[in-house]
This record gives structure tokens, C-alpha cells and sequence, in this order.
């Protein structure tokens, strides 16, 4: 088994860890207050599906953003930034612009890292922390950490009966049609949209295939056009009425799992790029053109960070 596999494989305790630890924490996004949530690459779209579910929580304005585009000019209450590796270079130079003008939360991994000393708070889910380049359960985790203190959302399962959907993703036979395909259209709505931005990523990260992510209501407006035989639309959470008919019309194959927590149906499409990426002769434990953390210096990425840390986290 795959280093990533194994990490893949270990996400419903981290889950249900994180539920527990974020009971207790004290620095979370208070109700009421306006809140932004950044991070790079994988943890900018973890960012994206907390920023809905706290909205959608009633909690507050929650705006995400990549850190490399993150409008310091614009007021917040509180700044939550997620890095698993604590030294990823963007986020490290937005957390010093920020110091002393908004409160600041991390969440990281690793906790010898620049982080700690670079935020006012930090959360350390250091029990997610992972060896593999591709991000899998500590993305997932702070997810659950931080959806966790928001208490109960509408329309959104607990963090424990996440869990336990992930344990059936885990066992779940992947469908034919899914391996053999040339290409995968992944689509969400509200905060899901941010999983599929993901689910998206770790297949090109991790198998080089040839994938895309759009909110649902979206694609219809244009990128139905890829959509054909031999090529698959994934849905996280229920469709939207039509869209499956839509999908079948045009030859393509729908791929959706609306009983299971979508965070768990992220485990499915994890396990799908680990599938993929062997069939294909890549090691998913090692993509092509990534390290663990981009650590910038003048001229791009430090060889020190090609040694010693995560992709874009």
C-alpha cells in the first residue's frame, strides 16, 4: 500500500480527533464576527468549503481567498490561515503583513515550524500531519476541525457521522468506468463546490489525468461541452434537478453519492487518484514538479524546500 493510501485510509479517526479537539480550542471564528480563511493550493479550497459552511451556519460574513491574493486592505475580525507544513512562503508573509491589525488563527501540522511564531493562535493537528506530498487527511482534517466548532449547520451532517461515512467510502468497490475514464468533471454547490475544486486537484497531482471542477448550477454553461462517452461528471452532494438527465443525454457517465457526507465522498475520489495514478505507472506518493511546501526565494522554489516541506500547504 501507498504511503498516501495509508494516509487516505487513517481519516476517520483524524476526524473524529479533530471533532473532540475543537471543543475545547480556544481561538475558533467567534459568531458575528467577519471572518477571512486562506491558504494555498489543497488548503485554499479547504478554505473555500469552510467560508460556506460557516455562512451557512448563520455565523457570519467568511470570506477565503489564496494568500497570494488576499486583500490586506479590507477589514476583518479575524484571519484563519491553514498551512500543513507551517512554511509555506505566502502564507508566512500575509500572516506578518497581518500581525498587529486583526486577530490570527493557524491551523498547522507541524508545530516547529515558522507558523507558530508567525500567527497569534495555533491550532497543531499535528496527529494529520503526513509524510506524502499529496495533501489527503490533513486537509481533511482541519476541514472537520474547524466545521466542528461551528457547532450544528443546516443541512450538514455531524463530524461523527462524517466519519462514519467515510469508513464506507473506504470499503466501497470504485465503479470500472471511473478507472478507465480519460476525464473527470467534478462539480459542487455551496460547500462542496470547494471539494470538488479538490477532488479536481489531487487527481492531477497525483495521477497527471486530465480533470476540472465548476460549481453545478455552472455547467451547463459551457462545460457540458467535454462531457461525452468514456468520460465522467462527479457530483458532490445531491445534483441539481436535470442534471443527470443532462449528463446521460450527452453520453457521459454520473458518478454521485448524495446519502454520504460529501467530505466522505472526497475520500472516494482520494482513493480514485491513488487508483489512477498506479495504473498509470506514477507514484502517488512522489507527483512529478511538486515538493512538500513551496518555499519561494528569488528566482522560485528553494532547493531547501524541495527537501524539507509540503505542495503549496
Amino acid at each position: 500500500m501507498s504511503r498516501t493510501a495509508a494516509e487516505t485510509a487513517s481519516q476517520p479517526d483524524c476526524w473524529r480527533r479533530a471533532a473532540d479537539a475543537a471543543t475545547t480550542f480556544d481561538g475558533l471564528p467567534q459568531p458575528g464576527e467577519r471572518v477571512a480563511v486562506t491558504g494555498c493550493g489543497t488548503s485554499w479550497f479547504m478554505a473555500i468549503a469552510y467560508a460556506a459552511l460557516r455562512e451557512a451556519a448563520g455565523q457570519g460574513e467568511t470570506d477565503a481567498f489564496a494568500s497570494s491574493e488576499f486583500p490586506t486592505g479590507r477589514g476583518y475580525d479575524r484571519v484563519v490561515a491553514i498551512t500543513r507544513s507551517g512554511t509555506t512562503t505566502e502564507v508566512l508573509q500575509l500572516l506578518g503583513e497581518l500581525r498587529g491589525s486583526v486577530p490570527t488563527l493557524a491551523l498547522t501540522g507541524d508545530p516547529k515550524t515558522p507558523v507558530m511564531a508567525a500567527a497569534d493562535t495555533v491550532a497543531v493537528l499535528d496527529w494529520a500531519d503526513e509524510e506524502s506530498v499529496v495533501q489527503t487527511r490533513f486537509a481533511t482534517t482541519a476541514l472537520a476541525f474547524l466545521r466542528a466548532g461551528l457547532g450544528p449547520v443546516p443541512g450538514v451532517k455531524p463530524v461523527a457521522e462524517a466519519a462514519a461515512d467515510a469508513e464506507r467510502a473506504l470499503t466501497t468497490p470504485l465503479p470500472p468506468a471511473l478507472l478507465t475514464a480519460e476525464q473527470w468533471t467534478f462539480l459542487g454547490r455551496g460547500w462542496t463546490y470547494g471539494l470538488a475544486l479538490e477532488a479536481a486537484l489531487k487527481m492531477r497531482e497525483a495521477a497527471g489525468a486530465w480533470t476540472e471542477a465548476y460549481p453545478a448550477m455552472e455547467y451547463r454553461h459551457g462545460p457540458i461541452a467535454i462531457t461525452g462517452p468514456g468520460r465522467v461528471t462527479w457530483t458532490f452532494g445531491t445534483p441539481p434537478e436535470g442534471l443527470a438527465d443532462d449528463v446521460i443525454r450527452v453520453g457521459g457517465t454520473l458518478i454521485t453519492h448524495p446519502a454520504l457526507d460529501p467530505l466522505a465522498d472526497l475520500v472516494h475520489a482520494q482513493r480514485l487518484a491513488v487508483t489512477v495514478a498506479e495504473s498509470r505507472g506514477h507514484n502517488p506518493d512522489h507527483p512529478r514538479n511538486l515538493t512538500r511546501s513551496v518555499i519561494l526565494n528569488d528566482g522560485g522554489i528553494s532547493p531547501s524546500g524541495a527537501d524539507s516541506s509540503p505542495s503549496g500547504v
